[in-house]
């Protein structure tokens, strides 16, 4: 049986073998791999320390009230908060017994993508007694008929 390349007459084969070449080409390559240290990214970065002298305003246990104004500053209950402050107010708002209802109403004119990121934050914090307020300012009442 000829291989291809090769002649029958029993005189020797001039080409290499390349199958064991490349098996052992391949082993080393994966090891290699296996052997480079996984690259761990670090970001320092500078965060900013909570300013003891201005804490966030204090959770009411019953009502809570977030107001974002047309400047794009949050209030909550009628102080201003940022919005770690306000991540914080919202958790410590479920550690009540009952927890405190808590009501949104942005401005008129007040910027949607706070507004968004606010309603988000409230989201993820688990809050579950939560209602929008003040609509009826903004309904526009039809000619009659």
């Amino acid at each position: 049986m000829a291989m291809a390349g090769g002649s029958d007459d029993g005189s020797p084969m001039m080409e290499m073998n390349m199958t064991p070449l490349i098996d052992v080409l391949l082993v080393l390559l994966i090891m290699f791999i296996i052997t480079i240290p996984v690259a761990t990214h670090a970001i320092n970065i500078d965060l900013p320390a909570p300013d003891p002298d201005n804490p966030p305003p204090e959770v009411d246990p019953i009502t809570n009230k977030i107001v974002i104004l047309q400047d794009g500053v949050i209030l909550w209950n009628a102080e201003p908060i940022t919005q770690g402050g306000l991540v914080s107010n919202l958790q410590e708002s479920l550690n009540f017994a009952v927890e405190p209802e808590l009501q949104f109403e942005p401005e008129a004119n007040a910027s949607y993508e706070i507004s968004a990121q606010v309603l988000t934050l409230i989201k993820a914090s688990g809050v579950t007694k939560f209602g929008f307020v003040g609509n009826e300012k903004y309904r526009q009442f039809g000619s009659g008929g």
